[in-house]
């Protein structure tokens, strides 16, 4: 089914309730790769109870069930709208951002809704771009986060939509990095982290990864996003999840579990700027990265 232009920027699910515990807290972390040394205790802090800490990205996953179940059924449209439904075979993430109005809590029950907010045409051979919003609000009917993403579908260009106008990625300083991480993900990072709800078998079946065009299974654009985030916890902020703001990310290349990711930082005040590689394959996987501080 193609993408109806102007009606797909009416489009949007149902709002949706979603609870999380302390469980999923500390499944996320341990996704993206903390407590791997479980004597370091800024590390620990993030996976076990005792002042237990939330990584800002987790909000990606914790409302995992709640999207599954408004992809499945969508609000009701106004009349005489016509529903846009992407090629999910030829879709791939392009960017992600999650703005925190307040600290994630380490529990509780929140609703979500989520609606699409941009649709550019590259052209019938060459795709779209479709931009959506979600945004969680809590029991009190305050804003909690909003999470911005961007998808490439790969097979649904030439709708008649504009060409222009895409929000333009963050640029990163032309200066030498101020500081750059290493985090060697797992060869099993993939298979932990899609607990957190992503089961995209791409992550996790060799043959179907290589129907896909990958040797063997990708990790998840989402969990090199959260490692990312960890290096700001690691070399800006001292693991205190607090500060951070909103954290964004354009997806450029995938990583593979067991690769070790280097994520280069600059400082400007509260802007921090970052991008991320693996120096084995000479690819940057994460570009324009950039978080705002409190």
């Amino acid at each position: 089914m193609p993408i109806f232009y102007p009606d797909i920027l009416e489009q949007k699910t149902e709002a949706r309730t979603f609870s999380y515990g302390d469980k999923d807290v500390m499944l996320y972390a341990l996704g993206i790769g903390l407590g791997a040394d479980p004597m370091d205790e800024r590390e620990l802090a993030f996976v076990y109870e005792r002042g237990l800490k939330v990584v800002p990205t987790a909000a990606t996953v914790l409302a995992a069930g709640a999207r599954a179940a408004a992809r499945s059924a969508p609000a009701e449209n106004p009349p005489g709208h016509r529903v846009s439904q992407l090629n999910f075979v030829m879709v791939v993430h392009g960017e992600q951002k999650v703005e925190l109005h307040k600290p994630l809590a380490l529990s509780g029950t929140f609703t979500q809704t989520s609606r699409t907010i941009g649709a550019f045409d590259k052209g019938k051979d060459k795709g779209a771009v479709v931009v959506n919003e979600t945004v969680w609000t809590d029991e009190a009917g305050e804003k909690v986060a909003t999470l911005t993403g961007s998808t490439f579908a790969r097979g649904d260009g030439g709708f008649g939509g504009p060409s222009e106008g895409a929000p333009e990625p963050h640029a990163v300083p032309t200066r030498a990095a101020d500081s750059s991480l290493d985090f060697t993900t797992r060869p099993d990072q993939a298979l932990l982290y899609r607990l957190n709800g992503d089961r995209n078998p791409l992550h996790s079946d060799p043959e179907f990864a290589r129907r896909a065009g990958f040797d063997r299974p990708i990790l998840h654009g989402l969990c090199t996003y959260g490692i990312t985030c960890r290096a700001v916890l690691t070399g800006i902020t001292d693991f205190d999840p607090a500060p951070i703001l909103s954290h964004q990310v354009r997806f450029s290349a995938p990583v593979f579990p067991g690769d070790t990711i280097t994520v280069d930082l600059w400082r400007d005040g509260k802007v921090i700027s970052f991008e991320a590689r693996v120096k084995a394959r000479n690819v940057t996987v994460i570009k324009n990265g950039k978080t705002v501080l409190r």
